[in-house]
């Protein structure tokens, strides 16, 4: 009934007033039921389209704005276009490198040997900076700086080691670079910085390097080298108990601070140029004929080896002779440096007799001695770290060679046959044998601690110290006895080593000359030792480069020089612990 009426009540209003028919809902609404509608802001207006008139208008303004839009978005995307996409860059956030710093490196007395400097000319980064003090160039190598390109953008954003414990210990230095946040407006103007990974700085490393010591053992070899004509030299001093370096030096070097500053190039360049290579850590990576500094390893491998008994006497006149094996009535003969008479073991080391040594290398018909032969001269010195041993990181050499007939055959393709005498040579150690000065100093410390054949080591705190472990060698305390007791009579009663008498320490010691050249005319001298003699505590190896042959001046010397320094200003190193 009232579908009915709702009917013809929306038929009656539509007929009048010509308009849409009313919903129920809309007639019975009232005051009190209305939503709560806010008139203001339109709400519960009933909506309608957009008169045709508006678009009109609206569309003609449109038109007339459109081209200057046009020409605006041009002068903005091509005329003006790099202008302002350089400005939007500079309008924005930038991201800095903060440099670390570098860790400092110190002696084993908390002496400062490298470290950091503020520069008022640069402000990115410090600068490096090295003491003053002779024979730490090639110790402590060089760095390169951050580098930046023509644009100021950095390449290389970090500090690169170059060269000895700068580069072998880099990753404990260098630390690593924190970078910072700049907001700036399209002025260039900084707004605000925040630092986003703050750096971390390198570690401190402390050597077991004495720099007192190892300045003295640099002057005392450029001084001898400047003197007598040396083409260089190189010497150490390492703890027998541990293998830590108290010094080891290398004459010539380079300033650390000039190579790291890279400014004086003419400088740099005569450095390039020097036919003496200033950046040739001699003691590490030079080669060297040993001469007769390896008698106390023949004679331990000959003791080892039962060829001779150590107390049996032999006569020496200055000289051996062995028949030609293809004709009897040639001989060749074998000379020593002198006529050193009747000689025991002990005795032959103290006086450095090659008679004797060429009888236990290569052996001796008419005296019934087999001799070691070059087999086992070869199998011994390699055990001993000849031939074989090249260290790691900043002690990495080279192999050095113990002779054989296989070099031989290699070397010398035209004869390669291997005779006697080739034998004899290579026990005194000539004839194309090469070691370090490194390797004598391992080998002459092994005598000194009774066996231990130790890795070197540098670092004191701060890095990693050498990783591979000691060795121990097979020998007994009777055999290192003997070998001890002759290179203490070498010092003490009146052999090449007597130089090194001081009333102050007892000192044990074996000197060598290699001879050298075309024609025989350099030499290169070499002393290796320990102290105390009664309680080793330090081994040393000095070796001086290629001086003329009539002089009488050598490794004996510098040594003997830096053991009178010591006695006056650090004589706690000749104190037995």
């Amino acid at each position: 009934m009232l579908d009915s009426f709702f009917r013809k009540v929306r038929k009656r209003v539509s007929k009048s007033r010509n308009t849409r028919d009313i919903d129920p809902d809309e007639i019975l609404i009232d005051a009190k039921n209305l939503p709560e509608f806010n008139t203001h802001q339109f709400e519960g207006r009933i909506e309608r389209p957009i008169a045709f008139k508006t678009i009109l208008v609206f569309s003609i303004v449109l038109l007339f704005l459109l081209p200057g839009l046009l020409i605006r978005a041009y002068v903005l995307q091509v005329q003006d276009g790099n202008a302002y996409a350089t400005e939007s860059q500079n309008n924005g956030l930038e991201s800095d490198t903060i440099f670390a710093e570098r860790g400092a490196i110190f002696d084993t007395n908390g002496v400062k040997l490298a470290w950091n400097s503020p520069d008022p000319d640069q402000t990115d980064f410090s600068l490096r900076s090295y003491a003053p003090i002779d024979g730490l160039g090639l110790l402590l190598g060089y760095v390169k700086y951050p580098t930046k390109d023509s644009s100021g953008i950095y390449y290389r954003k970090d500090f690169v080691g170059e060269a000895g414990v700068e580069k072998y210990y880099d990753d404990q230095l260098k630390g690593q670079n924190g970078s910072e946040l700049t907001e700036t407006d399209v002025k260039g103007n900084i707004v605000s910085q925040s630092i986003v990974m703050p750096p971390i700085n390198g570690q401190d490393i402390t050597l077991t390097i004495d720099s007192r010591i190892q300045a003295e053992l640099y002057d005392q070899i450029q001084g001898l080298a400047e003197r007598v004509g040396f083409t260089g030299g190189a010497g150490a001093i390492m703890d027998v108990t541990n293998g830590n370096i108290v010094a080891m030096a290398s004459y010539p070097e380079y300033d650390s601070s000039v190579m790291t500053e890279g400014t004086d190039t003419s400088l740099i360049q005569q450095y390039l140029k020097d036919p003496d290579e200033p950046f040739l850590n001699r003691f590490v990576g030079g080669l060297y004929a040993p001469g007769s500094i390896v008698k106390p390893y023949m004679a331990l491998a000959a003791q080892k080896e039962n060829v001779i008994d150590p107390n049996q006497w032999i006569l020496t006149t200055g000289s051996i002779s062995i028949p030609n094996p293809y004709d009897p009535n040639i001989l060749s003969i074998f000379k020593d440096w002198q006529n050193n008479g009747s000689l025991d073991m002990e005795k032959a080391i103290a006086m450095s007799s090659d008679v004797y040594f060429y009888i236990v290398g290569g052996g001796y018909a008419p005296l019934n001695i087999g001799g070691l032969g070059i087999s086992r001269i070869d199998e011994y010195m390699s055990k001993m770290g000849f031939g074989n041993w090249t260290g790691q990181g900043l002690f990495a050499g080279p192999v050095g060679n113990v002779p054989s007939p296989m070099w031989k055959a290699t070397a010398f393709p035209n004869d390669p046959i291997w005779r006697l005498g080739d034998t004899y040579h290579t026990a005194i150690g000539q004839y194309g044998f090469q070691v370090t000065p490194l390797q004598m100093l391992r080998a002459v410390a092994s005598i000194a601690n009774g066996g231990t054949l130790l890795e070197p080591n540098i670092i004191k705190s701060g890095a990693p110290a050498a990783g591979a472990p000691s060795q121990t060698l097979p020998f007994t305390a009777d055999e290192y006895t003997i070998v001890r007791t002759g290179m203490n009579m070498g010092v003490t009663q009146g052999g090449p080593a007597q130089g090194l008498d001081v009333p102050y320490v007892n000192i044990a010691a074996k000197t060598g000359t290699a001879q050298i050249g075309t024609n025989n005319q350099y030499l290169n001298s070499w002393v290796t030792g320990f102290f105390p003699y009664d309680n080793p505590r330090y081994a040393f190896a000095v070796v001086m480069q290629q001086g003329p042959n009539t002089n009488d001046l050598g490794g004996v010397y510098v040594m003997r020089g830096l053991l009178d320094w010591i006695n006056q200003n650090t004589p706690e190193y000749f104190k037995t612990q």
